[in-house]
């Protein structure tokens, strides 16, 4: 198809989400000189600005702050004259059956589109037991990967009993003087292998058939409050790091319909981040993948925008 024959629209790419996929997608395609349009609202807020402290972000030795580094990932794309466009998107539709084109709408108002890259991320599940808010980044953590440094030789407690707990508590050992797993159950959900790992592991400890109650601290956390399921009776276990992995939800219920999704409700895509949709791709943390940490996602995003430029040049007749 040439580009004489292509219909009209506004935008070679529009980027839905303003995390690190996201952003890394604006800074790529605004320097490749795509047209494009970044739609970053309240659904689609990352993760990372409410971690206090990414140490393993490279080029940044000191570690930094992750609301200041997705700062930083906007204003150079800014740099490169990034559009954006503070709100969210309230569908996605296909112009017309025999059209290449998307409809996306902004604010009320449809945006036409050669292509889209899905980088709205997810979100980790809360239990909404009082001072988890209130301790997120002051010792209320959810991924170890991040934030495990920070308790080298201190007590850290895990809720959990899933494989993501599991493999998290193991992680951890290598900092933590002792690892206090708490689930709700007799037994754990993990895989056997990951349980006998577990088990034989002197520095990992469990409580049994107990649920968090509450986040217990001053300026950061010094312990929580566990209660006995069947009882109710509560107890107190100190500690100055508390890692919950109680599971994590994609913001991708609007795709549902229009992509493939995993059974976790991730979306499913090939190595160049190309979903199961002609012209949609996806990136970062809202993507069905092994390993989610900013830097995946960042290398998720230029991955993504590379595939869009050689589909949107495909339509438009360019070649190489």
């Amino acid at each position: 198809m040439s580009k004489a024959n292509l219909p009209q629209y506004d935008y070679d790419t529009i980027i839905i989400g303003g995390g690190p996929a996201g952003y890394t997608a604006g800074i790529y395609a605004a320097r490749s000189g795509l047209k494009t349009l970044l739609v970053e609202g309240a659904a689609t807020v990352s993760q990372i600005t409410i971690t206090d402290m990414i140490e393993n972000y490279p080029g940044i030795p000191d570690g930094i702050n992750g609301f200041d580094l997705m700062q930083l990932f906007k204003k150079q794309a800014l740099n490169f004259g990034l559009e954006i466009a503070a709100s969210d998107v309230q569908a996605i539709k296909k112009a017309s059956d025999n059209q290449v084109v998307w409809d996306v709408a902004v604010e009320n108002k449809y945006y036409r589109t050669l292509s889209i890259v899905i980088a709205t991320g997810a979100q980790w599940n809360k239990l909404g037991v009082p001072g988890e808010e209130e301790y997120a980044g002051k010792g209320v953590s959810y991924c170890a990967t991040c934030d495990g440094p920070f308790y080298r030789n201190k007590d850290i407690v895990v809720v959990g009993g899933g494989d993501t707990a599991i493999q998290e508590a193991l992680f951890l050992t290598h900092f933590a003087k002792k690892v206090t797993v708490i689930h709700r159950r007799d037994k754990l959900r993990a895989a056997a292998i990951l349980q006998k790992r577990a088990f034989a592991e002197k520095k990992i400890e469990f409580v049994w058939k107990a649920k968090l109650a509450e986040v217990a601290g001053t300026d950061f956390v010094t312990g929580v409050r566990v209660s006995d399921v069947e009882s109710g009776k509560i107890s107190m276990i100190d500690a100055e790091g508390v890692f919950i992995f109680v599971g994590r939800t994609p913001n991708t219920e609007l795709f549902r319909d229009i992509v493939n999704l995993d059974k976790g409700g991730y979306i499913i895509t090939n190595d160049n981040m190309l979903t199961s949709a002609a012209g949609i791709f996806a990136a970062g943390d809202c993507r069905s993948k092994q390993f989610r940490q900013v830097v995946t996602a960042a290398g998720d995003g230029a991955n993504a925008i590379y595939s869009a430029e050689l589909y949107v040049d495909e339509l438009k007749g360019q070649t190489y």
